[in-house]
């Protein structure tokens, strides 16, 4: 049962939506693409009091950098249970990891959180300890025991150029340890920060914060990597709030977006793409976000 409440009205509407994007010249779309769409009927929701619907959204995709979402939750978790010590260089690489999607702070945060660290290829014995260490996240998300998060890969860093070394041998020979992430399991993850539910208010609220993307056209225009411009957020009214993380790389485009417009309801959308042709297009997911909401509340 997915944890919110499924609407047949939201799902044809998504399914005439994609219908009519791949009809302008988006060959596969259908296969290509994963939604988690949902809208919310109180200004302030609480989890699971959402409708919604998905396509292809249990299906795993590689995240690129909406993994980093994980991190940032996995990290407060580990200091709300006191298992590493909060300072100033942790929130500024929490900051950069999400603000700016730094693969260096991504970097740092994941060994701080599994306590271990990149370099040359290890023996047998040490690569064994490695391995349980590096996996301490997948175990912190199967305690969880969400269905929408059943199969999810969450042990590697993001890169600029590429792994090497241990994290190389880490991915094996075919990629096939790479992170794996589903639209409806990141959907839920997001949500339940936007609603405080996973993490005490105050710690959720800072949070947050780190999450929230400015939609000033000026703005945007001093940062070419913002997160938004070819993403969600640029299909929005220029009014609304907005808070996402995006994932772009040379496979995939993807954004986690949690949004208010001017006199609506939040809405949450998570949307993968994947494809060389997708990649490179920056129309897809404003035209998304824009038509999505044109229905909320």
């Amino acid at each position: 049962m997915a944890f919110y409440r499924q609407d047949p009205e939201m799902a044809f509407c998504l399914k005439g939506l994609l219908d009519r994007f791949e009809k302008e010249g988006r060959p596969n779309l259908h296969e290509n693409i994963a939604i988690t769409w949902i809208r919310y009927d109180e200004q302030n929701p609480s989890k699971n009091n959402g409708y919604g619907t998905g396509w292809n959204s249990n299906r795993n995709y590689y995240p690129a950098s909406v993994v980093k979402i994980v991190y940032a939750l996995a990290t407060q978790k580990w200091i709300e249970k006191d298992l590493i010590v909060d300072s100033d260089e942790l929130r500024r690489a929490l900051h950069e990891m999400i603000s700016n999607s730094s693969n260096d702070a991504t970097s740092y945060i994941l060994d701080l959180l599994t306590g271990t660290t990149s370099g040359p290829s290890l023996n047998q014995q040490n690569y064994q300890a490695w391995k349980i260490q590096r996996k301490l996240i997948n175990k912190w998300l199967n305690e969880l025991k969400w269905p929408e998060i059943e199969y999810w890969n969450c042990c590697q860093k993001t890169w600029n150029e590429g792994p090497f070394g241990r994290e190389k041998d880490f991915y094996g020979k075919n990629n096939e340890n790479r992170n794996s992430l589903t639209t409806a399991g990141i959907a839920r993850l997001f949500e339940s920060l936007m609603t405080n539910d996973i993490l005490p208010k105050l710690e959720g609220d800072n949070l947050k914060k780190i999450f929230h993307r400015s939609l000033d056209p000026v703005a945007r225009k001093r940062n070419l990597e913002n997160q938004v411009d070819g993403f969600l957020g640029e299909g929005l009214p220029l009014s609304s709030k907005l808070w996402s993380k995006a994932g772009l790389m040379s496979e995939v485009r993807h954004d986690v977006a949690w949004w208010e417009a001017p006199n609506k309801n939040p809405m949450l959308a998570v949307v993968f793409t994947t494809g060389k042709e997708l990649v490179k297009d920056q129309f897809l997911l404003p035209a998304i976000s824009s038509e999505l909401n044109k229905l909320a509340i």
